[in-house]
């Protein structure tokens, strides 16, 4: 009886410990997250946040930022012409903390994930010199109209070396550019792409423009994307909202450049838009909440929000919001307090 005693107790103590030793304190930085399902739910995690155990992340990118920024280039004339010249500089030993403890060696251009979005109008002659800091020989492939020796296809771009790319800016529309060195789905969806938006001579009407490029992160290299995300980071928009004035109009310029997926899609809750597709059409065709994108597919949409509020938008494929694809629309009145 003794024994039996004796060991109970020590079984006592043994559990007791082991409770210790889950509940102390962790090294690690602890973070609580809150999720929006397609549902509606809200969902709250928390956890360690992983320390980076041999690269820490080597790449600073801000999707708020990025979304209003363009690239117009050095401006000059030729002839009465106008000239854009851009830089376009290529790496792929940068690392990027794509989700909290996530690390993932990204292939960039000018340092972030999508690459800069150039702008131009119809026209101009653009020259983009492009630089291959890398070890892997890279190109850059525009869509669009182009000669043939400036399709960035079979002008491949060695380690250390450099290209002028020459053309002449056109047609009018949102045109994806992108390495196109095989393996070509891994040069992508490591992050070498990014968006080339060509404004007809008049330009278009004034409103809150901004860039998304839809993507997918393949972290665990098993050839299915695990994250999804506009510009990246995913759930950024839903953590930080983007603010839009009620009553003014919106342009989002949109691309899918999901690798490994068929097709990605952009609903609009509360609100309904007019969809240009590629851009190229002066006349929308589509008033709809949802359009379905293949790869590469890109277009132009538009909408005003009448009431303040927010309102959330996201890939209505559930799997890919629900893996990060998803943000808010913050709707304010001039001058009214935040969200009103």
């Amino acid at each position: 009886m003794a024994s039996r005693r004796l060991l109970m107790a020590a079984a006592m103590l043994a559990s007791a410990a082991a409770a210790a030793l889950l509940s102390a304190p962790s090294d690690a930085q602890t973070e609580r997250r809150t999720f929006v399902t397609h549902s509606g739910a809200v969902i709250e995690t928390h956890g360690d946040v992983l320390d980076p155990m041999y690269t820490p992340s080597t790449v600073e990118f801000d999707p708020d930022e990025f979304l209003r920024n363009f690239e117009y280039g050095r401006v000059s004339e030729e002839d009465g012409r106008t000239v854009r010249d851009y830089t376009i500089v290529a790496r792929d030993d940068l690392v990027q903390e794509v989700s909290p403890g996530v690390f993932f060696n990204v292939w960039t251009f000018n340092g972030t994930v999508p690459g800069p979005t150039l702008r131009a109008t119809e026209g101009d002659l653009l020259r983009i010199l492009f630089i291959n800091n890398g070890s892997k020989t890279h190109t850059i492939h525009f869509h669009g109209v182009h000669p043939a020796e400036m399709d960035g296809v079979f002008e491949p771009v060695g380690p250390g070396g450099r290209f002028t790319y020459e053309f002449e800016a056109g047609p009018a529309g949102v045109h994806p550019y992108h390495c196109h060195v095989m393996p070509l789905e891994e040069h992508i969806v490591r992050g070498l792409y990014g968006m080339l938006i060509v404004d007809p001579p008049g330009g278009r009407a004034p409103a809150d423009e901004m860039v998304m490029v839809l993507n997918g992160l393949d972290t665990d290299f098993d050839g299915e994307n695990n994250l999804y995300a506009a510009n990246t980071v995913p759930f950024y928009y839903q953590h930080h909202p983007i603010r839009i004035e009620a009553g003014k109009t919106v342009r989002v310029y949109v691309a899918n450049m999901v690798e490994f997926d068929p097709v990605n899609n952009f609903h609009l809750h509360g609100n309904l838009y007019r969809y240009y597709p590629t851009g190229t059409d002066a006349v929308p065709a589509f008033y709809t909440d949802m359009v379905t994108m293949s790869q590469t597919e890109r277009g132009i949409m538009e909408f005003e929000y009448e009431h303040p509020g927010r309102y959330l938008f996201h890939a209505h494929k559930v799997e890919f919001s629900e893996k990060g694809w998803s943000g808010i629309f913050l709707v304010e009145r001039q001058g009214a307090p935040d969200g009103a």
